[in-house]
């Protein structure tokens, strides 16, 4: 009987040591829609049913709605997985608007996201997901908006959820959905001068995120980052971004090291498609899976149970994590 006592404690210990298990899928966010060999085995080997897939962005100017890269779509584009539309509207196109303009904008958005779908024989979901850095200004419309678009469209609206919008809920408020998909990256602007890592510093986002089971929408989906850049500085201190650069492109004889993640560039010359010249430096900016394993650890202990949704998918970074 002791032996079975002593059994079922361990059998205990074990179940609850064990690393919870979060299934995972992807954000898709290129204009054009096409999947090479390394990418397609990525996405078929991802548990969740969905592929997170960008539409088309929402801009405001000269007082006008615009769409902004929409998406094209090759033929390499084949997947089981069902196609979660998802649209960006910037956060200036909520700015003084009227109720007629939030349905003109809910009813063309509903249709575009309709016809692109149609148009490439997409196989979407019954979900619209809206990215939008709403701030207090906007809540208001914004929120309306969100309404108006499931009235219109019929389908189930959910939207992003970024780590200030979670820390100054009561500024921001709480949008009309019933699943948000938390943001985590982002954590600061990669141009300015700073030693943190700009995409995820660990730190800040516990504490942004030190009071998140309080948050009152319950269904939160976590989007995790695997993307990496370089951020370039000239002279004068001034920043611009390299997208998908990683350490290992640093090694180049027209560099010198000078950090484990930074280069100072000893020869002028074009590299990763610009002209870059003598004394400008390089800093490389990626997530290693030590990282997301802390985020994800901090995250079972403030929400129950979520889905990862990666961001994004790309040869160039899937390639450096194990999933």
């Amino acid at each position: 009987m002791r032996a079975l006592k002593i059994l079922f404690l361990l059998l205990i210990i074990v179940s609850c040591s064990k690393k919870e298990n979060h299934p995972y899928t992807f954000y898709y966010w290129r204009t054009q829609l096409k999947l090479d060999q390394t990418e397609k085995k990525a996405l078929d080997q991802a548990s969740v049913p969905y592929l997170y897939t960008r539409f088309f962005d929402v801009d405001k100017t000269g007082g006008q709605f615009q769409p902004v890269a929409v998406i094209t779509k090759d033929k390499s584009f084949r997947t089981g997985k069902k196609i979660v539309p998802t649209v960006f509207i910037t956060n200036q196109s909520m700015y003084r608007i009227s109720a007629e303009d939030i349905r003109f904008l809910a009813k063309h958005i509903h249709e575009l996201v309709q016809k692109k779908a149609n148009e490439y024989g997409l196989n979407i979901s019954n979900e619209i997901q809206i990215d939008c850095d709403w701030t207090a200004g906007t809540r208001n419309d914004y929120f309306t908006f969100l309404k108006e678009l499931k009235k219109i469209s019929r389908k189930e609206i959910t939207c992003t959820l970024r780590l200030h919008q979670v820390k100054d809920k009561n500024q921001t408020g709480i949008p009309p959905v019933d699943k948000v998909y938390l943001m985590c990256y982002s954590t600061s602007s990669p141009l300015e001068n700073s030693n943190k890592n700009s995409i995820l510093d660990v730190t800040v986002l516990k504490s942004y995120l030190s009071k998140l089971e309080d948050y009152p929408i319950k269904k939160i989906e976590v989007a995790l980052p695997v993307y990496s850049w370089g951020i370039v500085t000239n002279h004068l201190e001034k920043h611009r971004l390299i997208n998908a650069l990683s350490k290992k492109d640093l090694e180049n004889p027209g560099f010198r090291k000078i950090a484990d993640n930074e280069v100072e560039i000893i020869k002028d010359g074009f590299y990763f498609g610009s002209y870059l010249n003598k004394g400008f430096k390089i800093k490389v900016e990626e997530i290693s899976d030590e990282q997301l394993k802390e985020v994800t650890d901090f995250l079972e202990k403030k929400i129950s149970r979520f889905n990862i949704i990666y961001y994004q998918l790309d040869s160039k970074f899937v390639s450096n994590h194990s999933f």
